[in-house]
């Protein structure tokens, strides 16, 4: 397949606060009206795990939890509240490493990251000042595909849907936009057998697809509190392939770091 040699993004503006039980699939096309942008087929839009998350609920109340003594020794080990060790025990797999400051597992989806994705990062205590974390979605693929769904049936355009995330990576510094949902467009995509620039046939590029995009989409997001949750790529050549994140996670048996 041939790739783009221009991308356009853009960030959706009008988002606004996201709330449990909102319309996000309605929140999206109307910030995308008020961008003054009209959908069109092959777009991509790249939407922050957080408000996925907040419009699924996915808060947990930090005063509700009880530790247990593997989260209290953890959280010795790892300088880090308890209550929070506790949930990231729940949403976990495996601990792969923990050390001061660091605490790394394979969550329950499959993915290898800190603290299970749980965040207090712009996440507002509740109307009556209780503090709460963000947890990841039950299944990012699953909202990526409804999200996709609904945005088809009220638009009439099949677009692709990104949910990214920032995760750190094990041989650099530095966390990268991440793809940890995805619908509309391949996660991982094979070359090998293609030819390259030579006409010789690639025998081990596979490429993280969207992985890459999300990618893009984190710098014009940004990580901190500029508001911009929504990124729409326009210009990216996809693959008649609907995928998932899933591709993407490597095997236990081939990750060279646990």
């Amino acid at each position: 397949m041939g790739t783009a040699g221009r991308l356009e993004l853009v960030a959706l503006q009008g988002v606004g606060r996201v709330e449990p039980g909102d319309d996000l699939a309605a929140r999206v096309l109307r910030a995308a009206g008020e961008s003054g942008i009209a959908l069109a087929r092959g777009d991509v839009l790249v939407i922050a795990q957080k408000v996925v998350s907040k419009a699924e609920g996915r808060y947990a109340f930090l005063d509700e939890v009880m530790p247990s003594p593997r989260a209290r020794e953890l959280a010795a080990t790892c300088l880090k509240d308890p209550h929070v060790v506790e949930l990231v025990l729940r949403e976990s797999r495996t601990v792969l490493r923990a050390v001061p400051n660091v605490l790394v597992v394979e969550d329950r989806r499959g993915l290898v990251l800190a603290n299970a994705g749980i965040d207090q990062s712009n996440v507002e205590p509740d109307a009556s000042g209780r503090a709460r974390v963000l947890l990841l979605p039950e299944d990012p693929d699953a909202s990526a595909k409804r999200l996709r769904q609904r945005i088809g049936e009220r638009a009439g355009i099949e677009v692709g849907v990104i949910i990214n995330d920032s995760i750190g990576r094990a041989w650099r510094l530095g966390t990268v936009g991440s793809c940890i949902g995805a619908s509309g467009l391949p996660g991982l995509l094979d070359l090998r057998g293609t030819p390259d620039l030579y006409g010789r046939a690639l025998q081990t590029t596979e490429t993280g697809f969207a992985d890459e995009l999300a990618a893009a989409a984190s710098f014009v997001m940004g990580q901190g509190g500029e508001g911009r949750p929504v990124i729409l790529i326009r210009g990216a050549v996809l693959p008649r392939t609907d995928g998932n994140a899933r591709e993407l996670l490597r095997p236990g048996n081939k990750d060279l770091f646990r």
